[in-house]
C-alpha cells in the first residue's frame, strides 16, 4: 500500500467536514497545509483569544513497548499528552496534525489502530485531526503530535505566578501511571500475567495506558480567578512541583498526609514491596493538574470541583524563600485520622529535583 492510500485507509471518514467546521478547521486534510480560522471556532470562549500550541513525540521503545501498551492505546496517549498540556494553559484544545515514523514491522492494519486509539481521544476531548506528515523508519515507530488550543486572552494559566501563602493542590490522585507500568512490565513475558489480569488493578492499567487530561479541571481553575500557577503531572509531581517554585521564585512544602493515595496503588504497591510515595513524586503520567490558588478561596474552587464530579486536593502550601520543595514525612504511627494540616513539629525533608528525564541529567 503506497503512502497516500495509507493516509487515506487511517484518516479518511473519521471526523465531518460540517463537525470540522465547528473547530474552526476551514480547509483539513488532503492540501499542502490545513487552513483554521479561530475565530469561528465553537470552543465556549467568549470574547478575545490567544492561541496555544503544543507538541509531543513518543518513541517505541521510550514510551511504550508491546507488553505495555496496545496500539490503540499508543494512539490515544499519543494525542492526551498534548491535551493535558493545553489543559496546564486553562485553554481547549482543537486542531492537531500527526506525524509518523513507521518500521516495516508495523503493517498499514497496526498502524489504523494506532489511529482508532488516536480519533477516539480527538472525540472525547473535541479535537480536530488537520493533517501531518508520514514517513519509514528503519527499526521503531515514531509518533508525534502538535495540537493547537484557545484561551481567553490574558488569561491562560501559568508556572510562574505562584504567590507566597498560596495552597497547593492536585486535581486527582499521582502515581497510578507508574503502578501501572511497574504492573505491565512485572507482568511481561509470564503466562498466567500475575497481577495484570485482576479486576482490583484495572484502574492502575488505565492511568497509564489510557489517561485522562484534565481539561474541565483547567477550565475551572481559569474560571475561578484566583489560580495563581499550573502545570501538569507528566514528569511526577516532585519535578512539576520544582517547575513551580523555580519559576515562581518561592518554596513549596507538601504534606505527605495530604497527598492523595489510589486504594489500588497502595494494595499493588503492598503486594509489590514498593513504596507507593515514589510512584507518587517520581512516577509521572497521571496527567492531573498540580498548581496554586490563594489560599482564601480553597474551600469554594473545591466546592465547585465537586459540583462537577472533579476531586480537589489541598497538599500543601507556599512560602517565601529560596526555590525549591519539601515534605513534611508522615508522623511515626500515622493511622490515617485528622485533617491532614502540616505538622510543624515534624522536619521537612527536602526533596530531590528529579523525575522523568530522557537525557539523566
Amino acid at each position: 500500500m503506497e503512502e497516500f492510500a495509507r493516509i487515506r485507509y487511517w484518516t479518511l471518514e473519521r471526523q465531518s467536514a460540517e463537525w470540522q467546521l465547528q473547530r474552526g478547521v476551514a480547509l483539513g486534510i488532503g492540501d499542502d497545509a490545513a487552513v483554521l480560522d479561530f475565530s469561528s471556532a465553537k470552543d465556549g470562549i467568549p470574547g478575545e483569544r490567544r492561541q496555544l500550541l503544543a507538541a509531543d513525540t513518543m518513541v517505541e521503545q521510550i514510551h511504550f513497548a508491546e507488553h505495555t501498551m496496545a496500539d490503540e492505546h499508543i494512539g490515544h496517549k499519543a494525542l492526551a499528552a498534548n491535551v493535558s498540556d493545553i489543559a496546564a494553559m486553562g485553554g481547549v484544545p482543537l486542531h492537531a496534525v500527526v506525524s509518523v515514523c513507521v518500521p516495516p514491522s508495523w503493517g498499514p492494519d497496526r498502524m489504523k489502530r494506532i489511529y482508532d486509539g488516536l480519533y477516539a481521544c480527538a472525540e472525547q476531548y473535541g479535537v480536530a485531526i488537520v493533517g501531518g506528515d508520514t514517513t519509514s523508519s528503519p527499526s521503531h515507530l515514531v509518533i508525534s503530535v502538535a495540537l493547537t488550543g484557545a484561551v481567553e486572552a490574558g488569561k491562560e494559566m501559568v508556572r510562574s505566578g505562584a504567590k507566597p501563602g498560596d495552597a497547593v493542590f492536585v486535581t486527582g490522585p499521582v502515581g497510578m501511571s507508574a503502578a501501572g507500568l511497574h504492573l505491565l512490565q512485572a507482568a511481561a513475558g509470564k503466562a498466567d500475567r500475575p497481577g495484570a489480569d485482576d479486576p482490583a488493578y484495572r484502574s492502575l492499567l488505565a492511568a497509564h495506558q489510557q489517561p485522562a487530561p484534565s481539561v474541565l479541571a483547567g477550565r475551572l481553575l481559569l474560571r475561578s480567578g484566583i489560580c495563581h500557577s499550573l502545570n501538569d503531572v507528566s514528569d511526577g509531581l516532585a519535578s512539576e512541583a520544582w517547575e513551580l517554585a523555580e519559576a515562581s521564585g518561592l518554596r513549596i512544602v507538601l504534606d505527605e498526609r495530604s497527598l492523595p493515595r489510589s486504594g489500588s496503588m497502595s494494595a499493588y504497591a503492598s503486594r509489590a514491596g514498593a513504596n507507593p510515595l515514589d510512584w507518587m513524586l517520581y512516577g509521572g503520567e497521571d496527567y492531573v493538574l498540580v498548581g496554586t490558588i490563594d489560599g482564601g478561596g480553597a474551600a469554594a474552587v473545591k466546592a465547585e470541583f465537586e459540583r462537577h464530579g472533579l476531586p480537589f486536593y489541598v497538599i500543601g502550601r507556599t512560602e517565601a524563600g529560596s526555590p525549591g520543595v519539601e515534605l513534611i514525612p508522615l508522623p511515626r504511627g500515622w493511622d490515617g485520622s485528622g485533617d491532614g494540616a502540616a505538622n510543624e513539629t515534624l522536619a521537612r525533608l527536602p526533596l530531590p529535583k528529579r523525575g522523568f528525564n530522557h537525557f539523566g541529567t
